[in-house]
């Protein structure tokens, strides 16, 4: 048995999470909510907006992405187009990954804990009912698709089921950035981890902040689409501060899985890790990261800053 799961690199990276021996009561920690503000600066270039880490005579070229876009979303790719002449390599996030329970027993009897005989809305009571049942409605989704015990878990496939409906995707841009950067034989540069962990963290999250996610995920539901079609526009434009305004219940529902700050802080680790070797060879290289781990204190220019890196804004000369 395969379980499929689609995210943005830094959402995932919030769900692999250790396995908890128990069930604890966690604050849910949002490690992106606060931005770095000297970073969020409008692009000048045309398209989307670049950030530059410099060291010596070696630079790498840093386009922020949105975690959620439209498919298909249109970008003018000139100034990538031009930087990727010459590159070294090309670092990218990772999106949809895949974990085989057949060989992980720990992962697979994780899913069988999320699994239910009964349809999800069966164990709810009153407006949530109600509400439940009205977004899956919306979605066009069957009472049954939801056979589903914890609410995170519910949530989650709400959020999944409602973004496949209106054609969002966690894998746009980085689909055709790295299908550019194969066709001109650059090195592509990308990590990959076992979603397997994901399983256990979810049926380990205490219920109260499932709950939670089961709420925003409704929510997103009842509003539609707007905010991220309009934050994916901004994107295009090298508008970063209204590029920023994308909705991001699913990283806050991943927040509160149990290690899930750990795990974010090891992902960021190991771009700031593929960045730092990319700056050992002259010339120049790419990377591609998604905007909230980018900008957010803690996160991946603020830790190049740190380790004594030059980095340069997208209004910068």
């Amino acid at each position: 048995m395969t379980w499929t799961v689609q995210m943005t690199g830094a959402a995932l990276a919030l769900s692999l999470a250790s396995t908890a021996a128990a069930e604890v009561n966690l604050q849910p920690i949002d490690p992106d909510a606060t931005l770095v503000d000297e970073l969020v600066v409008t692009g000048r270039l045309p398209g989307p907006a670049w950030w530059r880490v410099m060291d010596g005579d070696t630079t790498v070229y840093v386009l922020g992405t949105p975690s959620i876009a439209p498919k298909h979303q249109a970008w003018d790719t000139a100034i990538f187009d031009k930087r990727l002449q010459g590159a070294s390599q090309v670092i990218l996030p990772f999106n949809g990954l895949k974990v085989h329970l057949a060989g992980a027993p720990v992962a697979a009897f994780s899913y069988l804990r999320l699994k239910s005989s009964k349809p999800f809305e069966d164990s709810l009571d009153g407006a949530v009912r109600v509400s439940f049942i009205a977004a899956r409605s919306r979605l066009g989704q069957p009472a049954d698709h939801y056979k589903i015990r914890h609410p995170l878990a519910a949530g989650l496939t709400l959020i999944n089921d409602y973004r496949d409906r209106n054609s969002l995707t966690t894998t746009d841009p980085t689909k055709l950035i790295t299908y550019l950067a194969k066709r001109g034989h650059v090195r592509v540069v990308q990590r990959s981890y076992d979603l397997g962990p994901l399983l256990s963290s979810i049926a380990h999250t205490p219920l109260a902040a499932g709950q939670t996610c089961l709420d925003e995920a409704i929510q997103d539901v009842e509003n539609g689409p707007s905010a991220v079609l309009a934050a994916s526009q901004a994107w295009a434009k090298g508008d970063v501060l209204n590029a920023l305004a994308a909705e991001r219940t699913y990283e806050r529902c991943l927040a509160a899985t149990p290690g899930a700050l750990a795990f974010d802080a090891r992902v960021k680790t190991d771009i700031v890790a593929d960045i730092t070797s990319a700056l050992k060879a002259p010339g120049h290289a790419i990377a591609v990261v998604q905007l909230r781990p980018l900008l957010s204190q803690g996160g991946v220019l603020d830790r190049l800053r740190a380790a004594g890196f030059v980095v340069k804004t997208p209004g910068e000369d």
